[in-house]
Parts: structure tokens; C-alpha cells; sequence
């Protein structure tokens, strides 16, 4: 009796805090986001310019700023605000959840207030594989149909999404809700087979990242993960914890697309390029040879307890890159997932706001919710030193490419003896590390891994 009481307790508890949580996060404010006509804008590798509009759009209000050289990294450049938009939109967006089913060894149907570095660190993978299978030109065909400048009737429909919230909560009879889908422009009659891949390819991508048991890369596959390097649901995630739980998914991932792609993890500060080519010429489960992509992920210290400006022109130079797939980080105790910048601002998506569960399995779920429409600037004085940065590349020449260039980066860019983090010849055991099978049969994390997660736990940023 004691025991269910208990329960009982914590079932409620979960409730209130579920509603306050709901009232905190699900709150859009009418803001604008600036962006000035005389620099350049860098979105994961682009470089986009929007000197030449003349019109005002809804999504950009312009301030006047001194004009930004362009980066000597950045791969492709492209014209005015619209492709801008459609590009930045276009990006996955994986935001906190509610009434998603209750994840096990708890009481918890939401993530909100402590489950953000998990979602940001999904948008860097789910950035990664959308550069695998869709490639970094693809685009949303429609991106543009987002009204972002709605804020208004955002916020009515939170006031009464939070009043029937809370009477459920208090009454215990919530239901889970499925978004509505947006009325959409005229249905487009001839599609090719190109866009009908790349739909397909776009809502499997987005299903890996549902909010259920069984999906690959949810929530609940990840925190199962976090567990095995001491992690609950409920708890805080750092970067670096994120990413060793991002590897593992991949590993453990068995759907048949997923065999081409492979995860990178840097020890130490640095990556050993023998142990990545390895991985990336694996064998797959089916036994077939093949060169697999791989996604490098770095976790990094920008500072002490502040974030050092000296690395500033880094941290541009890695969102300039072709292979970048983004910035797990944030500002202390949030975390955003990094994508682009303009002169001294980082541009970023919000995981920070709560938004209903969105059964996956359904055919033709509503896309809407998980694409993002507008970005956010921060200054990068705010950022916190803690960090994971993320690479793709999709064969063994294009690492050994995109090492050279990032190690000339790593170079010109570090005013210390030392670079943030190196790139060195061999395998780790070559150095005296130890080294972790590529496939562990007993346990997901190794002994070495688990001190390693360890020691990242006692040294990250708490997120709320």
C-alpha cells in the first residue's frame, strides 16, 4: 500500500509540474530577429546575401551594421531572403514535447524543463542524415507556406491549449492529441520522382526522431542509452554526454537505411583518423561490404567559465564548412542547437518550446511542427563554453578532405600553442588510450567511456 502511495504521489506530482511546464514553455512571444543587409549570413555551409532586397519581408526585420567579409570556407553562395528562408525552415526542428507515452522507469509523458540538450543534439543527427539522404541542396517544397509572423494566434490558442491543460492535469483525464494539419495551398498534380524520393526520405527522417519507444533516435530510445552512463529521465544532459548517447543510437539502430551511416565520437580533444576510416569501412550487418558516411562529433571546451572570444573566428569557421552539421551548445542553462551566424551573432534553433505529441506512425502526419519559421540570433559573448561540434562526411576521401581543411582552420584561428582539438594519424591505441570495439556484445558503454562520461557529467552546465 505504501508503494502505490508513492505512485500516486509521484503521478501527480508529474501532473502539476507537467502544467506548469506547459505554461512556461508554451508561451510564443511577437519577437523579431534581426538581420542586417550588409553582411553576409551563414547557414551549415551557405553564405547568403541580402544587400540586393529591396522589399520588406515578414520573416527579417533589417538593422544598419558594418559590412562582414565573407568567410573563405564557405562553399556556396546564394541570392536574397526567400532562399534564406526556405533553407533555414527546411531544417529539422525538434522541440519539448507533452502527452507523448509515458516514458518507462517513470511517471514523465513530457520532456519539458530538462530534456533539451537531448533535442538539440537530435537536430544536429537529424541534420547529419538529411545531408546522407537528401543532400545539402534540398529544400522543403513547402518551407514557404510557414507563416512565422502568426505569433498572435499562437499565443490565444496557448491560453486556451494551457486552460484545458491544466483542468486535465488536475482531473487526471488527459488524452493524447494529435496537432491539427494546417489548411495547405492547391495540392501540386505532377510530382517526379526525385521530390517523391525526397518526401519519402523527409518524413522517415523526421519518424526516426518520433516520440515513442520503437522509434530509433526518440527520446525514449535515447534515455534508455543515457542510462547505461548513469542518466534518468527527468535528469540534465551535457553535450558530451549527448553525443556518446547519439553514437550509440547509430550503432544500435537496425533499420536497414541506417547501415550506411556510422557515428565518430573524438577522444579527448582529439580525433584519430585510422579509428575513424575504420569505422566507415566496417562491414554492414548484412555482411556486405561498403563505405559507410560518418558523423565526427567533437566535444569541446570554448573557455573556463566563460566563453573565450579569442575563439570566435573558429566557431564561424566551423558553421562555414561544407561537412558541419552544427553546434550542440547554448548559453548557460539552455541549450540551442547552433546553425549559422552574422558578424558576431550565432544563429539558432529553439528546442524551449512545448508542443503536443505527433504520432510518427501515422501515413502523412502533419509536417508542420517540426520545421522551424524563424531563427533566432544570439551574441556569441553568451555562449557557453560547453559544446559538441559536428561533422558529415560521406566517404573516406571526403574526410581526409575535410581534415586538412579543418586543421588549417584549427591553425590560423588559435592564437594558443594549442588548437581547440587536433586531428592526428593512427589509432588511439597507438597512443596508449584505450580502445573501444566498434560493437561492445554486453554493454554499451565500455569501462573507459563510463569515467569519461563521468568526469563530462561533473563538468557540464546544468539545463532547465
Amino acid at each position: 500500500m505504501e508503494a502505490t502511495g508513492t505512485d500516486e504521489v509521484e503521478k501527480i506530482k508529474s501532473k502539476f509540474m507537467s502544467a506548469w511546464h506547459n505554461m512556461k514553455y508554451s508561451w510564443v512571444l511577437k519577437t523579431k530577429t534581426y538581420f542586417s543587409r550588409n553582411s553576409p549570413v551563414f547557414l551549415l555551409g551557405k553564405c547568403y546575401h541580402f544587400k540586393t532586397e529591396g522589399e520588406y519581408k515578414a520573416l527579417l526585420s533589417f538593422q544598419p551594421s558594418s559590412a562582414g567579409a565573407l568567410g573563405r570556407y564557405c562553399t556556396e553562395i546564394s541570392g536574397n531572403v526567400e532562399e534564406f528562408r526556405k533553407d533555414f525552415i527546411s531544417r529539422i526542428w525538434l522541440t519539448y514535447r507533452e502527452e507523448f507515452p509515458q516514458i518507462k522507469g517513470s511517471a514523465l509523458t513530457t520532456d519539458c524543463g530538462w530534456g533539451c540538450t537531448l533535442r538539440t543534439g537530435q537536430m544536429l543527427l537529424a541534420q547529419g542524415l538529411m545531408l546522407h539522404f537528401l543532400g545539402r541542396a534540398w529544400v522543403w517544397p513547402d518551407a514557404l507556406d510557414m507563416d512565422s509572423s502568426d505569433s498572435e494566434s499562437w499565443t490565444s490558442h496557448t491560453v486556451r491549449k494551457l486552460t484545458a491543460s491544466l483542468e486535465a492535469s488536475l482531473t487526471a483525464e488527459r488524452d493524447p492529441k494529435i496537432l491539427p494539419r494546417p489548411q495547405r495551398g492547391p495540392a501540386r498534380s505532377s510530382w517526379d520522382v526525385t521530390e517523391m524520393r525526397n518526401e519519402v526520405y523527409h518524413r522517415k527522417i523526421i519518424s526516426w526522431f518520433g516520440d515513442s519507444p520503437l522509434a530509433a533516435f526518440g527520446l525514449h530510445q535515447l534515455i534508455e542509452y543515457g542510462k547505461k552512463s548513469g542518466k534518468i529521465a527527468g535528469d540534465w544532459y551535457g553535450p558530451a554526454v549527448v553525443a556518446h548517447i547519439l553514437r550509440k543510437a547509430v550503432e544500435e539502430a537496425r533499420d536497414p537505411e541506417l547501415q550506411g551511416v556510422t557515428v565518430y565520437v573524438a577522444q579527448d580533444c582529439t580525433v584519430y583518423s585510422s579509428d575513424v576510416i575504420d569505422r566507415q569501412c566496417s562491414f554492414m550487418d548484412s555482411g556486405k561490404a561498403g563505405t559507410k558516411a560518418v558523423i565526427i562529433l567533437v566535444p569541446v571546451r570554448l573557455g573556463g567559465e566563460r566563453t573565450n572570444t579569442d575563439y570566435l573566428e573558429f566557431v564561424k569557421g566551423i558553421l562555414s564548412l561544407e561537412y558541419c552539421v552544427g553546434i550542440i551548445g547554448g548559453k548557460p542553462k539552455q541549450s540551442y542547437y547552433f546553425a549559422g551566424f552574422q558578424d558576431d551573432s550565432l544563429i539558432y534553433m529553439d528546442p524551449h518550446y512545448c508542443q503536443s505529441f505527433v504520432d510518427v506512425s501515422i501515413k502523412d502526419f502533419p509536417l508542420e511542427s517540426f520545421h522551424c519559421p524563424s531563427p533566432k540570433k544570439m551574441s556569441f559573448k553568451k555562449m557557453d563554453p560547453s559544446c559538441t561540434i559536428g561533422f558529415y562526411c560521406r566517404t573516406v576521401q571526403d574526410f581526409e578532405k575535410a581534415s586538412e581543411e579543418i586543421t588549417k582552420m584549427l591553425k590560423s584561428s588559435s592564437k594558443e600553442k594549442y588548437p581547440l582539438f587536433t586531428f592526428v594519424k593512427g589509432h588511439s591505441r597507438d597512443y596508449d588510450f584505450a580502445s573501444s570495439p566498434l560493437h561492445e556484445e554486453n554493454d554499451l558503454f565500455s569501462e573507459d567511456e563510463k569515467k569519461r562520461l563521468k568526469k563530462f557529467s561533473t563538468e557540464e552546465f546544468v539545463l532547465l
